[in-house]
């Protein structure tokens, strides 16, 4: 049985991959998509699909206005998961993003505000690289009104610690 985690007991210590829990949880701070980020994203990524950047086609969309792209809305994400403390605190554990799985329930429009509720599913330790395991991560990708805009799961592989640490 594990104890509960206390995040200013690790703050001078990396976190590992038996630190931590299966369903702990925290949520990112808050950002605002902004028109420089969608112009910016499209430029980024060759993306200049009409509902991103076009407000005249956008309006006569169901959505009414322009939508924030998909893996914008995503990248974003990963940003506001890396500003957490408790996130940072793996870093030099964490050995790479190995699966992403993304379901997308609502757009997200100029203007909206949006954070991250992180959570820890599934770990299993690696019977092929042995000393790390998979961890299922759950970033819920929410607005300024609390509703779901993105579900999604990252599989990330980290390290375990070693013995006598």
């Amino acid at each position: 049985m594990s104890t509960p985690f206390d995040l200013n007991e690790h703050l001078s210590r990396r976190l590992y991959f038996d630190d931590i829990d299966e369903g702990q949880s925290w949520i990112s701070p808050r950002r605002t998509v902004t028109e420089a980020d969608v112009v910016q994203f499209a430029g980024l990524s060759g993306d200049f699909n009409a509902l991103h950047t076009d407000a005249v086609y956008a309006q006569e969309h169901p959505f009414g206005q322009r939508a924030a792209h998909g893996m914008l809305t995503l990248a974003i994400a990963s940003g506001l998961t890396t500003r957490m403390p408790v996130y940072r605190l793996m870093d030099g554990a964490r050995y790479a993003l190995v699966e992403l799985r993304c379901q997308w329930r609502k757009p997200v429009f100029i203007g909206d505000t949006i954070h991250v509720e992180l959570r820890i599913g599934k770990k299993t330790e690696s019977l092929k690289r042995p000393g790390t395991g998979r961890v299922l991560m759950h970033r819920i990708i929410k607005n300024q009104h609390g509703e779901v805009v993105a579900d999604t799961e990252w599989t990330t592989l980290m390290t375990c610690r070693k013995e006598g640490a």
